[in-house]
């Protein structure tokens, strides 16, 4: 059972640009009035105030002032400065002081997300390897619960208890599991801090009882090789949160005599792994951003040397599947959004790769997975996502779906040798949905839809897809959501989301949570603006380095468009955006801070010249190729710092804000949110409410249990409902 993380996953920043003049800040939408609203106010206890330590540095010929470097541990990743740890503490006592009026209103909010949540939903069952397998949650728990049945019994049991394991911790997230191909053996990963660096441990099924065996500090899963006496990891550097190695294990042996399959020498690079689809080969890669370096080695022979498939002095980006003697390659060495090829395993040359599928100006190809019979391929046509199929004849065809605008992607297919296709479905308006498609009939068959307890009816809402024209011209996807009966005449409020960045797009998905601002009157929208791959590879281009201006003025273009359209007015928008997208929200305060009633920064990549300054930061060399490197050129420090949010904030007016952060967080920093908010504290002019919630014990993703991370989400929707006058 293949259940690991694929790759090392990057840190989840956001990047914006150049300077831009006064003559380009300007929309090609006509101008629009900033009418006067009423916007919410600080406490009236005093807000927490950080103090100021000299701190200069020179790069360039230049000097960077920073006041609040000190907020930075020197220890880190061990947080224990007694200062530090006072500043944040005082910051989250602010925080409180606001929630305590409003215990009811976050109470309310927080029933009603519960109230959305079906307390003992289970998965589609899945067949692999003679068990059938699935997850439940029991009532008022906090983790699932996986269990397996014999096929040839019908004998069911629990393999994987997450509530058990999770009793003793504040904090509890699984990195993977596997289980052996003779069924025998679990190794399953596991963390209880938030700093993502896994414990693993492996129990005998048949006994009940845990090897001796425990792989400290790994990134994600596991995967066990073909003879199950062999597991493949990935070793995290010691103090980095960076792979330094692949590794194989052998049962009953120390870490230290674990066997590395591959090492990264360049720090500018993530190493991971996956397994082919056909369990044949473990699939291992480097990565920095547009480039990919692929190696295969099978899973039969786990100590053999590995097959390099492309090398990075290629310099393009591919993803490797394998079925019938064949790798099949997804890669954009001759066109920028993927063609589909194939070589045989034996003499996998790239002079010998042959191309079935190739490269489109529309047709964007995102993923793929091969079955014995045919290969699943997740597409994206215009910006509308497709499921093609495509034999080993050459045939294809595409999978037809319900809605007109939606988001389908390759679900848990978990068998080789199946003749159907499982896909995970949902839209604006549809709950999450898993579909099996029947290659025969090419029918979808509903297997699941997300239950909503306290009700929910899909005719009551309306979705759209608009096209807002930014100022340079270019069209940015706007998706959008609101309860029927909705009027068009700038009356109500708008939620706005936006990402854009390392070409990851925000889908036009479902949201349970998101209900309670429809069902209050908003309208709620997602900017697909550039930096993410919305409209293809191309589009994620055009939102990095030195075009890295256009996500931001594509979000406030779309802003703008919106309230051209009447969906709403200027300064009765919140917009909100986590990691990347909360870096976003910086360079949106910091260009139109008149537009935003409120604003969520989510553990935000506000202080982009500092970090990519750092060197020392294990995630900072890989994120060079997104940002620049400020280091080494004086024009990537200029363009850096000509956007950085926290270098340009500036003294003057801001919306209220909420910034959210992890003290254990190894992808943004704790003191990012915390120099933000220190800095915004010392030089804005206004008197509206700016708060921070660190989470002492957590890392990026904040809370761990189901039920915490929507506690955690009430209280930001009682912010932006207290942000625009609403108390219940």
């Amino acid at each position: 059972m293949r259940n690991i993380l694929i790759f090392a996953l990057p840190l989840a920043f956001l990047s914006a640009c150049s300077p831009v003049k006064e003559s380009e800040m300007q929309s090609t939408a006509k101008q629009i009035e900033m009418p006067s609203v009423t916007r919410i106010k600080q406490l009236d206890i005093p807000a927490p105030v950080a103090p100021k330590q000299d701190y200069t540095a020179q790069y360039h010929g230049k000097t960077v002032n920073d006041p609040y470097n000190w907020l930075k541990d020197p220890g880190y990743p061990e947080v224990n400065d007694q200062p530090i740890i006072d500043y944040l503490t005082k910051e989250n006592e602010y925080f409180n002081a606001f929630l305590a009026p409003h215990t009811a209103l976050v109470d309310t909010l927080f029933e009603e997300f519960k109230g959305r949540t079906n307390e003992q939903e289970s998965s589609v069952p899945w067949i692999d390897n003679g068990y059938e397998y699935r997850w439940y949650y029991r009532e008022g728990e906090e983790y699932r619960t996986r269990s397996r049945k014999d096929l040839a019994t019908g004998e069911e049991t629990v393999f994987l208890d997450e509530t058990a394991l999770a009793k003793d911790y504040d904090y509890f997230s699984l990195g993977g599991w596997d289980i052996s191909p003779d069924n025998r053996y679990l190794a399953y990963s596991f963390n209880t801090n938030g700093d993502e660096r896994y414990l693993l441990r492996v129990k005998d099924l048949q006994s009940g009882e845990y090897l001796e065996d425990e792989i400290t500090d790994i990134q994600g899963g596991a995967a066990f090789g073909a003879d199950s006496q062999t597991l493949v990891y990935a070793k995290l550097k010691e103090g980095k949160w960076l792979t330094e190695s692949v590794n194989v294990h052998k049962l009953g042996t120390p870490q230290s005599a674990d066997k590395v399959m591959i090492a990264e020498q360049d720090e500018g690079f993530f190493l991971g792994f996956d397994m082919s689809s056909d369990d044949k080969y473990i699939i291992l890669v480097s990565s920095q951003r547009e480039v990919q370096e692929t190696h295969v080695v099978p899973t039969d022979d786990l100590y053999a040397k590995p097959k390099l498939l492309v090398s990075r002095t290629q310099g393009f980006s591919n993803s490797i599947d394998h079925a019938n003697g064949q790798f099949y390659i997804l890669a954009n060495d001759t066109h920028t959004n993927f063609r589909l090829a194939t070589v045989d395993a034996a003499e996998p040359d790239y002079a010998k790769w042959q191309s079935l599928i190739d490269g489109s100006d529309s047709v964007y190809l995102l993923g793929m997975q091969t079955f014995k019979n045919f290969i699943a391929i997740n597409a994206r046509d215009n910006g509308i996502e497709q499921i093609r199929i495509r034999n080993y004849q050459s045939d294809m065809h595409d999978v037809a779906f319900p809605e007109d605008v939606y988001a389908a992607s390759l679900g848990n297919n978990s068998q080789f040798e199946q003749d159907f296709v499982r896909i995970d479905y949902e839209s604006m308006v549809t709950p999450e949905t898993v579909f099996d498609y029947n290659l025969k009939t090419k029918s979808l068959e509903t297997r699941k839809e997300v239950e909503i307890p306290s009700g929910y009816d899909k005719s009551e809402y309306v979705t759209e897809r608009k096209m807002a024209p930014g100022r340079d011209g270019t069209m940015i996807p706007i998706s959008i959501v609101y309860k029927k009966g909705f009027a068009k005449d700038g009356s109500h409020p708008l939620a706005l989301y936006g990402y854009g960045a390392y070409g990851y797009t925000i889908s036009p998905g479902f949201s349970t949570m998101r209900l309670s601002l429809l069902d209050r009157g908003f309208s709620y929208a997602i900017a697909h603006v550039r930096g993410s791959d919305m409209m293809g590879y191309q589009w994620y281009l055009d939102g990095k380095l030195e075009k890295r201006p256009n996500t931001f003025n594509d979000f406030v273009d779309v802003a703008k468009f919106l309230v051209q359209e009447q969906y709403t007015t200027a300064g009765n928008i919140s917009i909100s955006g986590r990691s990347a997208g909360g870096e976003l929200m910086g360079a949106a305060v910091i260009q139109a801070p008149e537009m935003w009633r409120s604003v969520i920064l989510g553990v935000p990549f506000v202080d982009v010249l500092n970090t990519m300054l750092d060197a020392n930061l294990p995630l900072t060399p890989p994120e060079w190729k997104e940002w620049g490197n400020p280091i080494e050129s004086a024009k990537d420090f200029d363009l850096i710092q000509s956007y950085s949010p926290y270098d340009n904030i500036a003294a003057r007016d801001y919306p209220p804000m909420l910034v959210t952060g992890g003290i254990n967080d190894p992808r943004v920093t704790y003191w990012e949110p915390a120099k933000w908010t220190a800095k915004m504290r010392e030089l804005k002019t206004d008197d509206n409410l700016l708060m921070m919630r660190i989470n002492m014990g957590a890392g990026h993703f904040s809370n761990s249990g189901r039920y915490g991370r929507l506690r955690d989400y009430a209280e930001e929707f009682a912010f932006v409902l207290k942000a625009h006058g609403i108390d219940k």
